[in-house]
């Protein structure tokens, strides 16, 4: 497959995710809006709190190492391997859940059983669902490495189908059940999502499709663990890499799990609908376009030059869309709380929450960006190196962390995030430049934006600023749609400036991401 296929695959890749991430999200807060009805606040605060933190931690700390290390673009890549090794995060998964699910029943608070009924058992099923989940890992990458689109979609889609439906039936007829309900919804998702994956493979390996593509597993008996003649039973080289990357994915783990509730909830549907989706599509391509390990010089030069453009072009889409939110979040986070929760939630310490979270999203749409570049180039021993430096950074940060919160609570806890954001943001950029130094391509200038755009930004920050003082948010709705009506124009100014001025980016996103449905629709 050649740089501007894997280009093309990636880019559709991306947006579909980020598609699906909407889709999911809008569902999602339907079907919260629909169990209000018949449950309690708290149940489903458990749910989506509690229970969705120890599933989602469980499935990162036994997976994204692994994921990172084997996709990995290699020429001599031995797939049997690389499956075998695949397996390992298995037995990792249900280490991780017994550990944790301890943790949850037994030194966090445990709720109210007649309030939040059947807790124990919620915890065991979102543990076992994400075992679940990991069963089907091998297939993931097998398909992400290929970039099997459409497979993603629908094993996607059709997972999250089943599960609200389910839901909605149990909630229905079922209301007392509790947490059984949540339970059964979340085994449900994952065991669909696994099939989905088992079942493509059944139908696809060994299918003239496959054959014509030469794709490397021939026989699902391949995809389960294989002893390998005279060989290891894994690639070595792999299994340190990616011990390399769970050190580091523990640490981030560690030190940058927080910012809760509906805070995150509001600020994070940005960093997840588009700034995630770009980072895990876009880290397969870095992998697949440039081999790790090798400096500049050993690479392509087609293959240079493609990776240093797109890289541009991604840094420069992320940081005005990191600005956007940053500009007018701040204007606008005590209208979007307003709105959302009433005056309970727009008149205490959650506008300020809301406005810090929004220059958080600033520096995770450039750090999502940087880190899936870096942590695709790097080899072992830096990724040693890069361990060492976070964890002798460490301490800085949870001091940081301990003077912010106790002076200014929850928003010095996010201001604390943001400096820790910007360190590894930092490192990056080092890396980065040091990666490109001896060839003639210069990627980080994505960060600069253009003069008159930034102008244009700070115009907008003032009017806005100055909109909310006067207009929101005890003023009436007319007064509120005056000041919404300022923002649009302000919103308008600065895409229109954009146009204008980044005519590289316009230009990257048209061709890469908005000709994917151009094409299908002709």
């Amino acid at each position: 497959m050649g740089s501007q296929e894997v280009l093309g695959q990636t880019t559709r890749l991306a947006s579909s995710s980020a598609l699906l991430q909407v889709l999911f999200r809008a569902v999602t807060f339907a079907l919260n809006a629909f169990t209000l009805r018949y449950l309690s606040r708290e149940l489903i605060g458990v749910v989506n709190v509690r229970l969705t933190l120890l599933y989602s931690t469980v499935v990162f700390l036994a997976r994204e190492a692994f994921r990172r290390a084997c996709l990995s673009a290699s020429t001599k890549r031995n797939w049997t391997k690389t499956i075998n090794l695949l397996w390992l995060t298995v037995p990792l998964g249900v280490f991780w859940s017994v550990c944790l699910g301890l943790v949850w029943l037994h030194l966090l608070e445990v709720p109210d059983p007649s309030v939040v009924p059947h807790y124990q058992a919620g915890v065991v099923a979102f543990g076992l669902s994400a075992i679940i989940e990991l069963l089907g890992e091998p297939f993931w990458v097998l398909a992400q490495a290929h970039l099997f689109v459409r497979l993603k979609v629908i094993a996607e889609s059709l997972s999250v189908v089943s599960k609200c439906i389910l839901t909605v039936i149990l909630v229905v007829l079922y209301p007392q059940w509790g947490l059984y309900i949540f339970s059964l919804a979340q085994l449900l998702y994952t065991s669909v999502l696994v099939l989905c994956y088992v079942i493509y493979f059944v139908m696809f390996l060994g299918s003239p499709e496959a054959t014509k593509k030469s794709f490397p597993v021939a026989r699902m008996k391949a995809l389960l663990p294989n002893m390998v003649e005279d060989e290891t039973f894994v690639n070595w080289k792999e299994a340190r890499l990616t011990w390399s990357f769970f050190k580091q994915s523990f640490l981030k783990q560690i030190l940058t799990e927080g910012v809760y509730d509906i805070v995150n909830n509001l600020g994070s549907l940005v960093a997840r609908f588009i700034f995630l989706p770009i980072e895990e599509s876009f880290y397969v391509f870095f992998a697949k376009v440039l081999e790790r390990g090798k400096n500049v010089k050993d690479q392509k030069k087609d293959d240079v030059a493609m990776a240093a453009n797109v890289l541009e072009s991604l840094l420069k889409l992320v940081l005005l869309t990191g600005l956007t939110i940053t500009v007018f979040g701040y204007a606008y986070s005590q209208l979007a709380l307003d709105i959302y929760g009433g005056s309970m939630l727009s008149s205490g310490t959650g506008p300020n929450l809301l406005r810090c979270y929004s220059l958080y999203v600033l520096f995770l749409a450039v750090n999502g960006v940087t880190e899936c570049f870096t942590f695709a180039l790097m080899c072992k021993e830096e990724v040693d190196r890069y361990n060492f430096v976070m964890l002798a950074l460490s301490f800085t940060f949870l001091c940081i962390s301990y003077f912010l919160t106790h002076w200014h609570g929850s928003v010095g806890f996010i201001l604390a995030n943001c400096f820790n954001m910007g360190i590894r943001i930092a490192h990056s950029i080092h890396y980065i430049y040091d990666y490109f130094k001896e060839s003639a391509y210069r990627p980080l200038m994505g960060l600069l934006p253009s003069p008159f755009l930034v102008l244009v930004y700070i115009i907008s920050g003032v009017i806005t600023g100055v909109s909310e003082v006067f207009f929101c948010c005890d003023k009436g709705w007319m007064a509120r749609l005056i000041h919404i009506g300022m923002g649009a124009l302000c919103f308008v100014a600065t895409i229109v400036t954009m146009f204008c001025t980044e005519t590289k980016l316009i230009h990257f996103v048209r061709s890469q991401f908005l000709s994917q449905y151009m094409k299908k629709g002709t």
